[in-house]
């Protein structure tokens, strides 16, 4: 008797030429393989005693080509880059099946090969398969739990690592090639961490990433995003998400649509905010607090949801005289004290500015607050940010700090905003960065409490708007232009 209990039949791996048949069968699979392992596990909670090992597999898309040719070389994703055969694990496609359905079709249409679907030897472990809201913690004793393992897949560091966006994964040609960014069971994880730090599902979050340290654009964020349901406005955001999964309906589209969701009795540690909309290109608002640390541990997790931009969305300390207080920084480039990602992306690599995103978010402002042309230049300043992993950098040697600054000519400093640009860099999502003066230690006005309270009433509404419009900029200006090659290595994986 075997002593591997596996969901019956297996799978035989199978060709397809249409990406929805292709993805029908990647759904097939992968709720066959939960279903079966999570009918086992309710087993075992219920105390029965299982014979044998219980496992289940992720599904697999695979594609093999010959030819160096593809249909569209001006693309900067949706082919592979050289003859050989190449695999990725798939996971949740009741997340991700619009995604996988988009990588697929580009897939066949630029190769004009087949898509091999199957069944991988990836284990998926117990706690991916019972998803983000049932957790064998909750649901034994400490004896059968500590038995877990001898019965069910574990999660397993080996599958989970980040490799192959660091560039650092290679393999023989012969081998099979990574055909995606992240492995199915790294995306499981970081669907169970973004639950965990954000309090909301990871089917709420949307397509355009807002990230803030401060509570005061979080307020903001939910009156304009409770004003949207209650406008009656035909604009396109169909409900407004807080933690908890709190939901608010559109009245406009849904006029008997009550609030659903259950308000946690206290905040998370990196609370979350979803505008969303029906093909989930709205906007998401998290306030990630102080600090790097904070800012790659969200984007880590973020990043595996393949968003189309994030913006960091804060206050900085100015470092040039001629700097108001309230005026905004355009960060074109940065300067790493961070620390955080040194390992990862070694600060000589350069974090260039986008374009699109620029002059997006250059636009933003002009709109927002009425000013264009020569004129804006009286309200935003272009620059260098530098971003900091000590906060009370203002104790520091000044000559020291002096020289820095003026060799990198930072025009602002803060804690966050390299490092949301350094991991959109790594992870291939695109970023920008603007943020707002609140103190200019440096010129004798220190970040004190009466002065920060002045700062937030008078300019977060306005920042708030142009984050926004923005972000629906980006959207509505096409994404074949927003993802574009200054991003991509010259070995890539195919998917987004």
């Amino acid at each position: 008797m075997s002593l591997i209990d596996m969901s019956e039949p297996r799978p035989v791996p199978t060709r397809f030429n249409d990406a929805a048949e292709a993805l029908a069968a990647v759904r097939a699979i992968y709720h066959g393989q939960t279903d079966y392992l999570v009918t086992r596990f309710k087993e075992y909670v219920r105390g029965t005693d299982l014979p044998r090992r219980v496992r289940g597999f992720y599904p697999y898309v695979e594609i093999t080509t010959t030819t160096h040719a593809r249909l569209d070389s001006r693309l900067s994703y949706g082919f592979v880059l050289a003859p050989g055969t190449y695999r990725a694990t798939l996971t949740r496609p009741d997340l991700f099946g619009a995604y996988y359905l988009t990588q697929f079709e580009l897939l066949l249409k630029n190769h004009k090969v087949s898509l091999e679907i199957g069944l991988s030897n990836r284990p998926i472990p117990i706690h991916f398969a019972l998803g983000e809201n049932m957790h064998p913690e909750a649901n034994l004793d400490q004896e059968r739990l500590d038995l877990v393992g001898d019965f069910f897949d574990l999660p397993e560091l080996t599958y989970v690592d980040d490799a192959v966006p660091n560039g650092t994964y290679f393999l023989p040609t012969a081998n099979r090639q990574p055909l995606a960014l992240f492995t199915a069971a790294r995306v499981d994880l970081s669907l169970q961490r973004l639950k965990h730090y954000t309090a909301t599902g990871p089917e709420h979050f949307q397509q355009f990433v807002l990230f803030t340290n401060y509570q005061f654009y979080v307020d903001e964020f939910v009156r304009f995003g409770h004003a949207m349901m209650q406008d009656g406005q035909d604009h396109s955001y169909t409900a407004f998400v807080e933690p908890g999964n709190l939901v608010t309906p559109n009245l406009k589209l849904d006029p008997a649509g009550v609030a659903s969701g259950v308000k946690p009795p206290r905040l998370p540690q990196m609370p979350a905010y979803h505008l969303k909309r029906a093909d989930g290109a709205g906007i998401t608002l998290i306030n990630i607090g102080v600090g790097p640390s904070n800012a790659k541990t969200i984007t880590d997790h973020v990043a595996v949801l393949r968003p189309h931009a994030w913006l960091m969305l804060g206050h900085c300390a100015g470092l040039r005289g001629s700097q108001k207080l309230g005026d905004y920084v355009l960060a074109h480039a940065y300067v790493r004290d961070d620390h955080v990602l040194d390992d990862a992306l070694p600060t000589w690599v350069p974090l260039p500015a986008l374009a699109e995103v620029q002059q997006a978010l250059e636009a933003a402002v002009a709109h927002v607050a009425g000013v264009s042309g020569y004129g804006l230049k009286a309200l935003m300043q272009t620059g260098t940010v530098a971003t900091t992993d000590d906060r009370n950098w203002e104790l520091k040697d000044q000559k020291e700090l002096v020289a820095r600054f003026n060799l990198s000519r930072a025009i602002a400093l803060d804690m966050e905003s390299a490092t949301i640009a350094a991991n959109g860099y790594r992870f291939r999502v695109p970023y920008g960065t603007l943020l707002c003066v609140s103190d200019k230690p440096m010129h004798g006005n220190l970040k004190l409490p009466g002065m920060a309270d002045r700062f937030y009433r008078e300019r977060v509404d306005q920042h708030l708007k142009i984050g926004v419009l923005t972000m629906e900029t980006l959207r509505d200006g096409g994404l074949e232009r927003l993802h574009s090659r200054k991003l991509r290595s010259f070995s890539e994986t195919a998917f987004r």
